[in-house]
């Protein structure tokens, strides 16, 4: 049986959603800012279809130098999830779109409620916490780095997104005790429905050195129905799971998990991955460095750069696609680089599809994320899921 390759290029949004302008974003597209700012060459996404992906997201038809290669097919998909979170984003496009309100912790000062927090350093024997407030995490840890350091205190802070973050320095906190004040924390954090507890370790010694290491960890509730994910498990097939993926999915519906970290390094265990995955396996990787490292941070020439290498990596993962095998490439929200702030924007995302028997061309402005999920479900012959329409077929 044919397998498939799910690659999920974190926030790589093409344009703002319908509904953008409540989230406060009209005018966000990460993708096209990031190429009128930096012009960068990426000759294999642009034959896969993601410049023509790009315009369809703008409502018009692509130029000459936007068009796709012949064999792919291209659409742009619009959220129906109530947020522009890596949750939703990911649940969505595998069948499962977010119908509810996630709690959050919306006020910028004081940001976690003291009922949480004073639970949380009784349980996890605290001397305290620093932070609370809606932060960068990168901005936070080199502000409060060394009082965490001197005090023993980790630092906790949220976003926009449904989310609670605890940073702590790997070495003077430990990485074992920062698992366990998180987990905790998670237990703390169901009854307000907060989508993720992250664990943020970060090294250095002073204000100015500090760096956040590869050893986060997503503490994410499970998803609210059966995913993509589920269906394939309980058929008998694999699942592999690179990155953050098997985090965001609470474990669910994941054979293996296989850790990496950095760009580079995700797209070396991708190769090695869907080289060697089994007849009807489906290896799945989320690329996180475009919104964690690039987005968040707001560094449009580090985002462009980290497009143009993940553009000459392509040719080789595609390469490893036999007969039948389908690669998809999407996203899961938008970060533009050039908005302001720090947080996800609500726009479109590409699906770009090579082989597994689709249509070549433009398949549209699809409805909902959903579509990526049911047009895997088709290709493995499951049932077909609650959400989502397939992309059409060559015949």
């Amino acid at each position: 049986m044919p397998r498939a390759l799910l690659i999920v290029a974190d926030s790589l949004g093409i344009g703002g959603a319908p509904d953008a302008a409540c989230f406060g974003d009209a005018g966000a597209d990460t993708f096209g800012h990031v190429l009128q700012a930096c012009a960068p060459q990426l000759p294999h996404l642009r034959a896969l279809g993601l410049h023509a992906a790009h315009a369809l997201a703008q409502g018009r038809l692509p130029r000459t130098h936007e068009r796709p290669g012949p064999g792919a097919c291209w659409a742009a998909m619009q959220p129906v999830s109530t947020g522009k979170d890596t949750t939703s984003g990911h649940w969505e496009l595998c069948g499962a779109p977010v119908d509810f309100e996630w709690g959050r912790f919306t006020a910028h000062e004081d940001s976690i409620p003291a009922t949480l927090l004073d639970a949380l350093c009784a349980r996890a024997g605290l001397p305290g916490v620093l932070g609370n407030c809606r932060a960068s995490g990168t901005e936070i840890i080199q502000r409060l780095g060394e009082a965490h350091i001197a005090s023993g205190k980790p630092i906790v802070y949220t976003s926009a997104d449904s989310v609670l973050q605890i940073a702590a320095h790997e070495v003077h906190f430990g990485l074992a005790r920062l698992e366990a004040t998180c987990r905790i924390a998670r237990e703390l954090a169901d009854d307000l429905r907060i989508a993720r507890v992250i664990a943020r370790p970060f090294v250095g010694t002073r204000a100015g050195d500090f760096r956040r290491t590869g050893h986060r960890h997503d503490h994410s509730v499970p998803p609210h129905r059966p995913t993509l994910l589920d269906a394939l498990v309980a058929s008998g097939r694999e699942v592999l799971a690179i990155g953050k993926v098997a985090d965001i999915f609470a474990g669910r519906g994941i054979s293996r998990s296989i850790p990496a970290s950095g760009l580079d390094a995700l797209l070396d265990a991708t190769e090695t991955c869907f080289a060697g995955a089994r007849d009807g396996s489906l290896v799945f990787v989320n690329l996180v460095d475009f919104d964690s490292e690039y987005g968040h941070r707001r560094d449009v020439a580090g985002y462009a750069a980290a497009l143009a290498r993940f553009d000459a990596r392509l040719p080789a993962l595609c390469r490893l696609a036999g007969d039948g095998d389908l690669l998809l490439l999407t996203a899961d929200h938008g970060n533009d680089p050039t908005w302001p702030g720090s947080d996800h924007t609500r726009e479109c995302v590409p699906l770009l599809a090579v082989g597994g028997g689709l249509r070549p061309g433009n398949a549209g402005l699809r409805p909902a994320f959903a579509d990526a999920g049911q047009t895997l479900a088709r290709h493995f012959g499951l049932p077909a899921l609650a959400h989502g329409t397939a992309l059409p077929l060559a015949c």
